[in-house]
């Protein structure tokens, strides 16, 4: 069985671009850090956590190391946000040639979407792609951000980055065969929310 499959390619072009998220409440404790030591194990675990149930497919098959080479190339950056200690998503930078940076991989693990922390992720993030090359002297300034996303990710993957200032300038549709929801790990079932504990 096969179903049709929207992808929007969106960017910015100036770091005025970039709307600002609004920040989780204090107490949720959220902070967001760079992985600065190239792990595949960790980054393995974000991928799979992240976009278990919404088909992200195709590092699955990565060895551990092409996750080493490519996490270990000049202006790939992971920057992971933290409730009170968890990991609760990323966003991944991949630094292109003229300035360009892509927003390869953006999401949260289910448990923690709807909790503000997205958004503020998401600025974060961009802001990080904007300002990469004083981390990267051998990169050139960016000039240009760019992601996609499409009608199988979050329902409001799409939205969320026009609220951040992306703008779409490519839509494309194909045809896609069904495949099964892999999960995190097997048999993986329903999220449910995360307990309150600690508060």
């Amino acid at each position: 069985m096969s179903h049709s499959v929207t992808t929007w390619y969106l960017e910015q072009t100036s770091p005025t671009d970039l709307a600002p998220g609004a920040k989780p409440a204090a107490e949720q404790g959220v902070r967001i850090v760079r992985a600065e030591v190239p792990s595949p194990e960790f980054s393995r675990f974000l991928y799979t956590a992240v976009g278990g149930d919404v088909l992200w497919t195709d590092r699955l098959g990565w060895s551990y190391a092409r996750w080493a080479e490519y996490l270990g190339r000049p202006g790939v950056e992971t920057w992971v946000a933290y409730e009170r200690g968890t990991p609760a998503g990323f966003i991944e930078l991949d630094a292109q040639p003229e300035g360009v940076v892509q927003i390869a991989y953006f999401g949260l693990i289910p448990a923690f979407r709807g909790r503000r922390i997205g958004g503020q992720l998401l600025s974060h993030g961009t802001g990080r792609a904007w300002d990469l090359a004083e981390r990267w002297p051998e990169r050139e300034r960016t000039t240009r951000v760019w992601v996609h996303t499409c009608s199988d990710d979050g329902v409001h993957a799409r939205a969320n980055y026009e609220r951040r200032g992306f703008r779409v300038y490519e839509t494309t549709v194909t045809e896609e065969t069904e495949a099964p929801v892999p999960g995190p790990w097997p048999g993986a079932g329903p999220v449910m929310p995360l307990p309150d504990a600690g508060k």
